[in-house]
This record gives C-alpha cells, structure tokens and sequence, in this order.
C-alpha cells in the first residue's frame, strides 16, 4: 500500500518551541492555508470554515489579548507566571491562524433542510477538525511546525473586537505556526486491539 498520505500525517506534531525564521513568505503561507482549507470536504458543501491570518503586530497582539484575559481566570500569582511563559511560547511564533465557524450559514442550513437540522452544528465542527488536520499537515509538509489552541470562548469578544470578525463568525481555535526550534517528544498511541474492530 502507498504510505505517503500516513507519512505525511506523522509528520504533524504539536510543536511549541516556535520562532520566527521561516523561509516562506506570508502570501505564500496565506495561499496555502486558503487553498488547503478550499480543497477539505464539508457536509452539503456548506463550508462553514473561515480563517483569518494573523502576521507581525497583529499576531503579537492576539497573545497580548489572552495573556492579559487569563489574568483572572488563574488563582495564583505562581500561576499567572507559568500562563504568561506558555502564552510567551505562542507569541515568539511566527504568526496565528484564526479558525472560525460562520454559523449563520449554519443556521440557514438547518432551515433549509430541516429533516437534518439537529445535525449541521455537529457536521460544521467536523468541517473544522477536517480543516484545522490538513491545514497543520501542509505546514509540516513546509517544516513550519504549529500547535492548536482552544482559549475561546474567553477571548470571543475582544478578539471579534479586535481584529473586525465578521457577525455571526464563532471561533473555534487558534494555530500558532513557525519555525520548529526543538520538535516533539515521542507520541504514545493506544493498542490497536482496544481502538479498531475488524470483521469479516
């Protein structure tokens, strides 16, 4: 069997030692991700996934955001030291992919086609995971290494704010992207036994 496909996808790893010397230039990035994003199938077609890039200031600016939200969600000083050195790592990377769902068109789909409307939230957060994989998989495939962060629903608000997020836009991640300063430890996997059923 041809193993292109699976040694592609082992060489995305969650990479947090990040920097800012990478060979691609931002519209190259940027081409990329669109016609990477373009190219994963969702349910319907409906296309649910939009992407904002964040470069430069904008990218800082975005770290700031959290660092400074988090501030009241930890219970300690100690803490907030060690949210602020993790948020630091995000913040030397190179730039952030914003992941959004437009969940208007959601909403209009399930108008649509009523008989299947418990199930295009789900469908479009599939949509996102499709997405969020190929798009981490075409970095790597460029050796720019990435990580996927989760700080919303936190920081919705002033990132909508902040960067003129489209009404209706729901975030749903945030990618941190760069230069690989140090790849990833070893990734344990489950035995295939307890996680695959094969019959016939």
């Amino acid at each position: 069997m041809n193993t292109d496909l699976l040694n592609l996808l082992q060489q995305r790893r969650s990479i947090y030692a990040l920097g800012k010397n990478i060979k691609a230039s931002n519209q190259e990035i940027v081409d990329l991700v669109e016609d990477t994003i373009q190219a994963t199938p969702t349910a319907f077609n409906s296309q649910t996934t939009r992407a904002v890039f964040l470069f430069g200031d904008k990218h800082d600016q975005l770290w700031d955001i959290v660092v400074k939200r988090l501030k009241s969600e930890v219970p300690t000083e100690a803490a907030y030291e060690k949210t602020k050195q993790k948020i630091a790592s995000f913040k030397a990377a190179y730039g952030t992919i914003l992941y959004f769902t437009d969940t208007k068109v959601v909403h209009q789909l399930e108008k649509d086609f009523a008989l299947y409307a418990d199930n295009f939230a789900t469908w479009a957060e599939q949509g996102q995971g499709s997405a969020q994989l190929n798009t981490w998989v075409a970095l790597a495939n460029n050796n720019i290494g990435a990580s996927l962060q989760h700080y919303n629903p936190l920081i919705d608000d002033e990132v909508a704010k902040a960067f003129d997020i489209p009404e209706g836009w729901s975030l749903r991640a945030q990618m941190p992207f760069g230069e690989i300063l140090s790849p990833a430890g070893d990734k344990d996997t489950m035995a295939k036994a307890d996680q695959f059923k094969v019959l016939g």
